[in-house]
């Protein structure tokens, strides 16, 4: 089954760059896309060991094979940066549109290599699994779904293009991730220690993030800890929503929030296999907020944005705000609530920080399990099923 990705629309803004990187996560769809998107082009995986031999005894030559073609694409190029020098060369004597495209999953690799070689002379972007949006389009949201099916089944396009087993995918994803990213970039002694370390953030979702604690439960020393969560980071497993500090009041909480890009993977690692299994779990209120907050960066990451999402919390933690859009003139605050019942008191964090930053309620959005979206005094409620678009309907209320 083909879905089409909403990224598509901004690859047209980006077609002037002599150089198009496409970063995200394993398996999120970089490499479909950029061939379905740029069909003329070579197309060359570093995935192969010949490739990748190639690409990094003799870079030069490895380019120079494919000069007569219309465009290279280079899937998973982290795997020889060193073809980066040499791509500046050939970008600055042929200045051609789009000729390369270079597609990674390793983040922290490609932006230095790029910041390096590449400086002014790359549109980089970054596909994330499915969004919302996405699945709405291909009709993969109908009646009956519910919040709790999607959670547990994940984002990856592989889920709904086959019939394979969620519980399958992400076992294989998380054992191949271990062994090809997780041996590359870190000198992990005990793989199993790691892979508690991941299971223990999964545990964390939506939480203060508390580097100490997180390193005394899984027995590493917190360099270790800050090491192993910034390749979590770097290769797109987890993100940390930061917190809202051009604010009204300095009693402000200082630490980010941890989320995983994608709650199929979380459910896996928390032995969440079902849609039944999460209903009944202690789970179910954070990652139902991981879900909703991860397709809002979604939005802006396909929108060719950079992510302006964060969430407020005072000192004390008496008041919360799971989500806040900065739009520039005005910041929208998001709650988030698993129910799929409207209660009123969803509204009570967003109507004190309405109190707090002397703002009008008619900007607040409550995003909850249910079908239904209705407007109210307090602000707007939307189904977790409408909010595909959200960023846009915002940006357009300005």
């Amino acid at each position: 089954m083909f879905i089409s990705r909403d990224l598509s629309a901004v690859l047209n803004r980006f077609k002037d760059f002599p150089v198009i990187a496409i970063l995200g996560p394993r398996q999120s769809g970089k490499t479909t896309l950029a061939q379905n998107y740029f069909k003329e082009h070579a197309f060359l995986s570093l995935e192969s060991p010949a490739l990748r031999l190639y690409a990094n005894s003799d870079p030069e030559g490895f380019l120079k094979e494919h000069a007569n073609s219309s465009g290279i694409i280079i899937d998973e190029f982290q795997y020889a940066p060193e073809l980066l020098s040499y791509i500046q060369l050939i970008v600055d004597q042929h200045n051609r549109p789009s000729y390369f495209v270079l597609t990674g999953s390793q983040n922290f690799l490609v932006n230095q290599a790029v910041t390096q070689s590449l400086a002014g002379r790359v549109g980089i972007l970054t596909l994330l699994p499915l969004s919302l949006h996405e699945l709405q389009q291909g009709n993969l949201l109908g009646g009956g779904v519910l919040a709790s099916n999607v959670a547990v089944k994940g984002f990856y396009p592989r889920l709904y293009s086959s019939v394979m087993n969620p519980s399958d995918f992400y076992e294989s994803y998380i054992h191949t991730y271990i062994e090809k990213d997780v041996r590359q970039l870190l000198q992990v002694g005990d793989l199993h220690t790691f892979q508690k370390f991941l299971a223990l953030c999964a545990g964390r979702i939506g939480q203060i993030l508390n580097l100490s604690d997180l390193a005394m439960v899984c027995g590493i020393s917190e360099p270790t800890a800050k090491s192993w969560l910034s390749v979590l980071e770097a290769s797109y497993i987890i993100f940390l929503l930061q917190p809202h500090f051009n604010n009204f009041n300095k009693r402000l909480i200082k630490r980010p929030k941890l989320y995983f890009y994608d709650t199929g993977l979380a459910c896996n690692l928390l032995n969440l296999l079902s849609s039944a299994v999460l209903n009944q779990s202690i789970f179910k209120g954070p990652l139902f907020e991981n879900l909703i907050i991860a397709d809002l960066l979604k939005q802006f990451y396909n929108q060719g944005r950079r992510p302006s999402l964060y969430f407020w919390r005072d000192n004390n933690g008496r008041i919360e705000v799971d989500g806040l859009i900065d739009l520039g003139t005005k910041l929208v605050p998001i709650e988030v609530k698993a129910s799929e019942t409207i209660n009123m008191g969803f509204f009570d964090a967003m109507q004190q920080w309405n109190v707090i930053s002397d703002t009008s309620p008619d900007s607040n959005y409550l995003i909850y399990a249910g079908e239904e979206s209705q407007k109210r005094m307090a602000g707007q409620i939307l189904s977790w099923k409408s909010i595909g678009q959200l960023l846009k309907k915002i940006a357009s209320e300005i």
